[in-house]
């Protein structure tokens, strides 16, 4: 019995890589994780961002969207990070966009053309 526990018990915690594998009988079983490393995210020259004004999702104020990010949840939320600090108010990173309060697109826009990022004005 002394060896049944030693060879459940995992050297490191991953339990949240290999939430489908309940139970294995072979004792050099590895779990091999099917999803990719992580998202590799393009250089700012190879990203095509539009910086949008919305007024539908806020309740009437309006916001400042930035849509159009490729690469991985970190970098997108680095650069939201980034461009909340600049305009100096809220906002959020969510679905892949990135929420400012009010209406900054010209700053936004010059922020993101100083990064060296494609951007450019879209809707309206």
């Amino acid at each position: 019995m002394p060896n049944l526990i030693k060879n459940c018990v995992m050297s490191n915690n991953d339990w949240k890589q290999r939430l489908n594998i309940v139970y294995s009988t072979d004792p050099d079983f590895q779990y091999k994780n099917s999803e990719p490393a992580g998202a590799q995210t393009p250089s700012p020259s190879q990203q095509q961002l539009r910086v949008w004004i919305d007024r539908h999702r806020s309740a009437g104020k309006q916001a400042t969207i930035v849509r159009g990010f490729v690469g991985s949840d970190d970098d997108l939320s680095e650069l939201g990070r980034l461009l909340k600090s600049r305009c100096g108010v809220g906002g959020s990173v969510k679905e892949g966009e990135i929420i400012i309060q009010g209406d900054h697109r010209d700053k936004i826009l010059a922020i993101l053309l100083g990064k060296g990022y494609q951007a450019k004005k879209a809707g309206g």
